[in-house]
């Protein structure tokens, strides 16, 4: 007869009851804990990857704050920026239009002289009013009244258009006035003339088609009683200008 102690029955019991105290779980921890170790852990991780380096702060610090002014979207203070070029790019060369003015009316007239006299008449024809067609003006001039007396009767090249005489014999009521009937009466019958002038690049060349012309009978000898001397300049009385 065997004992209890040693009695197969009692054996299977006490391994039972060891299985079972191995699978009876312990203590349970709330979720809500586990939740909170879980993200104060991850916390830890991740202060330790985001604290930057020395360096990093340095560049940090020295940048460079720029501030919005109120009302706009422009920086009031803009970080200095600097370009290096090479030094063998050469500058682009930079084309700029060249002005040029021309006296008026009033200053020509209140100039008063033979060569204003002329720049007028190339103004109201709008010819330019270059050297040479100043120089071929005046000899023109010269050759219908002469210098000292260039404003006789108002009428500096004895044009007949408008003035009321003949033969080129009438007058102006001021040399402003001959000066534009003048331009004129070149534009509406003498195109060689008028070609000279605008041109402009030859007093020479100008001067023959005058000769050319039916502006005088005598042609003036075809270019024979026409001189090319320098013209004495001499200004005109200020009545002559209507001033």
């Amino acid at each position: 007869m065997q004992s209890a102690s040693t009695s197969p029955r009692s054996h299977g019991r006490r391994s039972a009851e060891r299985r079972a105290a191995l699978r009876t779980p312990g203590p349970r921890v709330p979720v809500h804990h586990r939740i909170g170790v879980t993200l104060a852990v991850l916390a830890l991780i991740t202060g330790f990857s985001i604290v930057p380096t020395d360096a990093a702060l340095a560049a940090t610090l020295a940048a460079p704050v720029s501030t919005v002014a109120p009302g706009t979207d422009a920086p009031e203070h803009t970080p200095a920026q600097r370009i290096d070029v090479d030094a063998t790019i050469a500058a682009p060369v930079v084309a700029r239009d060249q002005l040029s003015a021309t006296d008026g009316v009033q200053t020509l007239s209140n100039n008063g002289t033979n060569a204003d006299w002329a720049k007028l008449v190339l103004m109201f024809g709008g010819w330019p009013q270059t050297d040479a067609n100043v120089q071929v003006m005046l000899r023109w001039m010269r050759q219908e009244n002469g210098p000292p007396d260039w404003w006789n009767r108002n009428n500096p090249l004895n044009n007949g258009y408008g003035s009321g005489g003949g033969a080129g014999l009438g007058s102006y009521p001021d040399l402003t006035t001959a000066a534009e009937y003048a331009a004129k009466n070149l534009q509406r019958g003498y195109p060689g003339i008028v070609a000279g002038l605008t041109a402009g690049t030859s007093a020479d060349a100008t001067a023959a088609a005058i000769w050319a012309s039916p502006w005088a009978t005598s042609h003036y000898g075809n270019g024979s009683h026409w001189s090319t001397a320098p013209v004495q300049l001499v200004k005109a009385p200020a009545s002559a200008w209507g001033n």
